[in-house]
């Protein structure tokens, strides 16, 4: 589908929250052999992979050691596949002695801060000083995508995360979706991650107006529940941003920060197949993507 629609990258998850259908982490790894089958099937369509994709929770107090070596082993792997990137989320630790990760909504009750500064001090920055270090000795860039439910979940605190790491080899996946139902303009969240924008998901929500009114964007609804939610994931042109005015804007922003990278489509529509979401997005996207370098100056008059 991706040749036929003449995309130019794919992005390839490597297992965590993902089946990852595409890749076989472990014989990747050990393999030279596998690691050159991949890059041939993906090479003779026409594309190439913009990043491999270990979401999951490197943090969790106990699942997270799993989770933590197959993001190590995917860096491994972009680092031998020549791979500039590797998508992962921050992590969301637990409170200290729990079994449970503990998202921190509040500043009120006033334990709450104190659990948010040992999520940050003793467990989260530790981790990603030494995991930057990992990457920027394999030459691989992390782009860590703020989202709901992670330490890392909006600008303040992605810029919180790059101040405390301080190595380039870490920056942003930006997934807008995530920061839309937390109520972000996205240009302006644009402009102020700037530079640090490394990768990019296309993915919208649609917000349903009669439960977002009555209860708010908070929702702990089943995602495959999407008539009883507050908000949605939805294909693109479909959601929040109805046709191509927004993604034309969002192009344009990112191009004005210096982004040149990708737009990868992520499809997580309930509603709407795999495939047509894929090809109305690959549609929308074809018509506002920006692909040649800007060639025009003032004259000297």
């Amino acid at each position: 589908m991706a040749r036929e629609l003449a995309l130019s990258s794919v992005e390839v998850a490597t297992g965590n929250w993902s089946e990852s259908p595409h890749a076989d982490l472990p014989t990747l790894k050990s393999s030279a052999l596998a690691r050159s089958e991949l890059q041939d099937l993906v090479v003779g369509r026409g594309l190439e992979i913009s990043a491999l994709n270990a979401n999951g929770n490197q943090l969790h107090p106990v699942s997270g050691a799993r989770h933590d070596q197959v993001v190590r082993d995917s860096i491994t792997v972009a680092g031998e596949l020549g791979v500039p990137t590797v998508v992962l989320m921050s992590g969301l630790p637990a409170a200290r002695g729990d079994s449970t990760p503990n998202w921190i909504t509040s500043a009120w009750p006033p334990e709450n801060l104190d659990v948010l500064d040992y999520q940050w001090k003793e467990v989260a920055v530790p981790y990603w000083r030494e995991l930057a270090k990992f990457a920027a000795d394999n030459g691989v860039r992390l782009a860590v995508e703020p989202c709901g439910n992670q330490l890392v979940h909006n600008v303040a605190t992605m810029q919180r995360l790059l101040n405390e790491v301080d190595n380039e080899a870490v920056g942003t996946n930006l997934d807008p979706s995530h920061l839309m139902w937390m109520g972000a303009d996205i240009p302006t969240v644009v402009q102020a991650l700037g530079s640090s924008i490394y990768h990019v998901h296309a993915k919208d929500i649609r917000v349903e107006l009669p439960h977002a009114r009555q209860n708010g964007m908070l929702d702990t609804t089943p995602l495959d529940q999407p008539r009883a939610r507050a908000w949605n994931y939805v294909t693109l042109g479909l959601g929040h941003a109805q046709g191509a005015t927004f993604w034309a804007d969002f192009v344009y922003q990112l191009r004005a920060v210096g982004y040149d990278g990708t737009l990868n489509i992520e499809h997580e529509d309930t509603l709407v197949s795999s495939s047509e979401g894929v090809r109305r997005a690959a549609k929308l996207l074809g018509d506002v993507v920006l692909t040649e370098t800007p060639d025009w100056s003032p004259a000297r008059i």
